[in-house]
């Protein structure tokens, strides 16, 4: 099982396009997702109370009717806080798509993201759609042009793909996502679309969707914001052929093995793309009593702003990660706990048993300058353990976020 340079028109029978539809300035803004057939779907989606009209109008579609064929998606504007006149846009642009593709409106999915309380330019969203119909493509250019059009602050697209066999059938699936700033999901502004040309059930590729989100994107946080829009949605149209997966077994092992490998990945890839990040942070918790417990000081860990700040500067202000740890909620000993700091310039342990082990300052500065960075909190009170994924906190992310709107 190995990922693989794709995305999400590596699966068979899916098609993709990207483009500049004008609702930002000369750049793609626009991307369009349709599957041959109808697909099994699945769905998590933000927790946060208030709601963008297409997070809504997704959630209705993939809890009661369980399928789709197509995803329409803009960047630039978020649809969210727009009342009554956003979510008859959604219902407009779904039957502007619909009737594109010969489809019916309920069939079509939209997410959106951008600018929180500014009502969709209809006409141009309308317009797109239309012209993006005409141009779908199953080519590899075509899923990373809808990835480049769904970015707002990213700097890189996030694409993966990865290849399995399922009875004996090979099987695909790819995925794309967005986000680098106001991340801070709890699924139960991110983006993350995936496909597969598995035949797996509605209610199956939930179970598995659900499970993986649990150890990838909801173990992320770039600022602490948690999104009106997130939205991660998987689209399985069967066309692989291999025997339907319509319980937990082998095959569903083996898928849901899969989707992690890709979740995880695009979660890690997210992390490390923060707004203004220059270095990623992975903070992996083990030897914990519960793996509830891991989670909770992990998160705890990269979302605290005194670490994401010492991270900045290359300064292994271990203290900062001890009392992330103290206000987290889970229960430790603190004279139990051994700090590691490893990059690719080296491993340095920090503190031993709670108390510092008189680390060398310049070693730990250079280990601490890469763009990678791993802070590895052994507990010794048990074999749970979860692993987070963050980014440290720079001038830079206050810059572009001061200025979003304009």
């Amino acid at each position: 099982m190995k990922l693989s340079d794709g995305g999400v028109t590596s699966p068979k029978g899916f098609q993709a396009i990207g483009i500049c539809a004008g609702i930002k300035k000369e750049r793609k803004d626009m991307a369009m997702l349709v599957s041959e057939v109808p697909c099994s779907m699945a769905g998590t989606f933000t927790s946060n109370l208030v709601k963008a009209s297409p997070v809504v109008w997704d959630a209705d579609i993939v809890h009661r009717l369980k399928t789709a064929q197509a995803c329409v998606m803009n960047s630039g504007v978020a649809n969210a806080c727009t009342g009554e006149q956003g979510d008859a846009y959604c219902a407009q642009s779904a039957e502007a798509a619909a009737q594109a593709l010969g489809l019916e409106a309920q069939q079509v999915l939209l997410a959106s993201t951008g600018v929180i309380g500014a009502q969709l330019p209809i006409e141009k969203i309308c317009e797109g759609i239309r012209t993006m119909s005409g141009m779908l493509s199953g080519s590899r250019e075509a899923a990373g042009a809808a990835a480049e059009a769904i970015m707002t602050t990213d700097t890189v697209r996030k694409e993966a793909s990865v290849t399995i066999e399922l009875g004996g059938k090979p099987v695909t699936i790819g995925g794309m996502t967005k986000g680098a700033g106001m991340i801070h999901p709890q699924m139960g502004t991110m983006l993350c679309f995936l496909t597969t040309d598995a035949a797996i059930s509605a209610d199956m590729a939930q179970k598995a969707l659900s499970s993986c989100v649990e150890d990838s994107f909801n173990m992320i946080s770039v600022d602490g914001d948690q999104s009106t829009n997130d939205t991660c949605l998987l689209f399985a149209n069967g066309l692989a052929g291999n025997p339907g997966i319509c319980e937990e077994g082998a095959d569903y092992e083996t898928f849901r093995q899969a989707l992690e490998m890709i979740t995880k990945n695009l979660a890690r890839r997210m992390a490390a793309d923060g707004e203004g990040a220059s270095a990623l942070f992975e903070v992996i918790v083990k030897g914990a009593s519960t793996k509830e417990q891991a989670v909770k000081l992990s998160k705890s860990v990269i979302e605290s702003s005194l670490v994401k700040t010492a991270i900045a500067g290359h300064d292994a202000n271990w203290g900062r990660i001890i009392c992330a740890m103290g206000y987290s909620g889970a229960v430790f000993d603190q004279q139990k706990v051994d700090l590691v700091f490893k990059s690719a310039a080296g491993e340095i342990q920090i503190a031993k048993s709670g108390v510092s082990t008189g680390f060398s300052e310049e070693l730990a500065t250079k280990i601490l300058s890469e763009d990678e960075i791993t802070a590895v909190i052994d507990l010794n009170e048990g074999s749970a353990q979860a692993t987070a994924w963050g980014c440290d906190l720079t001038h830079e992310y206050i810059i572009i976020n001061a200025d979003y709107r304009s």
